[in-house]
């Protein structure tokens, strides 16, 4: 069992950037990949960024590539999401989940425990 909890959104201009936190508790978390995902308004929740268990490989959505940084801290358990130059087709809900193996994939069905997610908005 891993129970997932977010923080870190919020209201910031287009430019600039903001950080998210994904706080785990549940002895599996280090031995798991997990992965940042968002739901906009009318869309399909989409693949953000991913990261292997010892954060060795990460993966990007074309749309945020260059732009933000996923990393983790397995000592902490904590998995963070660094987001720069924010534009606002980034606004929406940011959720962290925790894979089902070590490895990250972009599919949802691939990530059996969520966070409650966390609203960040830019505006223009």
């Amino acid at each position: 069992q891993v129970h997932l909890v977010e923080s870190g959104g919020g209201l910031v201009q287009a430019g600039g950037s903001l950080r998210l936190d994904c706080a785990a508790s549940g002895r599996t978390f280090s031995t798991n990949g997990m992965g940042w995902f968002r739901q906009a308004p009318g869309k399909e929740r989409e693949f953000v960024a991913g990261i292997s268990w010892n954060g060795v490989s990460t993966g990007y959505a074309d749309s945020v590539k260059g732009r933000f940084t996923i990393t983790r801290d397995n000592a902490k358990n904590t998995v963070y999401l660094q987001m720069n130059s924010l534009k606002p087709e980034d606004t929406a809900v940011y959720y962290c989940a925790a894979a089902r193996l070590s490895g990250w994939l972009r599919l949802t069905r691939e990530y059996n425990y969520w966070g409650q997610g966390t609203q960040v908005t830019v505006s223009s």
